[in-house]
């Protein structure tokens, strides 16, 4: 459970002081902890994830549009693919330990549902939608200027990890590479995708997703891991 010390280090650490404190206390309540919750049952994060979703993309299409006055349409949606993917985010949220935050039922604590990249991006995602709501386009803005869009390291190490592996499997004189689905969770419409990618034969990276391409991006960046190990 979420304390009130919780909740005033984050403010402290995000620097804003939320003025309708459940908001933040949903940003961070994942829907296995809910469906654990007999009396008082609270909302968990799905619909701010959905706003915050809206708002990154705003933001971010925004920033690049200023950024990269010379860059096509095609260009810039790649660089945001890469800026706001689930590994992506997931590795900004760290500088704010925001995984430590997260409450979770006990069946997906025990499936270590809190390091789940995707659980975590989704968590981002609701605290921008939940500071939107209590402190306007501003605050949501400033969250992700400068936890999300200055985070240059971020943008290069998710940088279309799928041509990336391309260029590198080349280079290394292995041609064959192979994307393959290998399991599905969650319901309908809100699956999560496990792709397992192959180099020459070999399983070089596993990744997850809420798309298959993102799992595809996800496992592409774990075998570019395996293969400059190798190297």
């Amino acid at each position: 459970m979420l304390s009130e010390n919780d909740i005033s280090k984050f403010e402290g650490l995000i620097g804003y002081t939320f003025k309708d404190k459940n908001l933040l206390i949903q940003a961070f309540t994942h829907s296995s902890f809910v469906n654990e919750q007999r009396i008082n049952k609270k909302p968990d994060y799905e619909r701010l994830e959905f706003l915050g979703d809206a708002v990154l993309e705003m933001i971010s299409s925004e920033f690049l549009y200023k950024t990269y006055p010379d860059k096509k349409e095609g260009e810039m949606s790649k660089i945001r693919a890469s800026l706001v993917c689930e590994p992506a985010l997931s590795y900004d949220a760290g500088q704010l330990d925001i995984k430590s935050y997260i409450q979770l039922g006990k069946g997906e604590e025990h499936t270590g549902g809190r390091n789940k990249d995707s659980i975590i991006a989704d968590v981002v995602e609701a605290v921008i939608g939940a500071l939107f709501l209590d402190g306007g386009l501003s605050e949501a803005k400033r969250f992700i200027d400068k936890y999300i869009l200055t985070n240059t390291e971020s943008l290069e190490k998710y940088r279309d990890s799928k041509s990336q592996l391309q260029e590198l499997a080349q280079s290394m004189k292995h041609k064959e590479i192979r994307y393959e689905i290998c399991g599905e969770d969650g319901p309908e419409h809100d699956k999560i995708f496990k792709v397992r990618v192959y180099v020459a034969d070999k399983i070089m990276g596993e990744g997850t997703g809420k798309t298959k391409k993102a799992a595809e991006q996800n496992a592409a960046y774990q075998a570019i891991l395996v293969l400059r190990d190798s190297k």
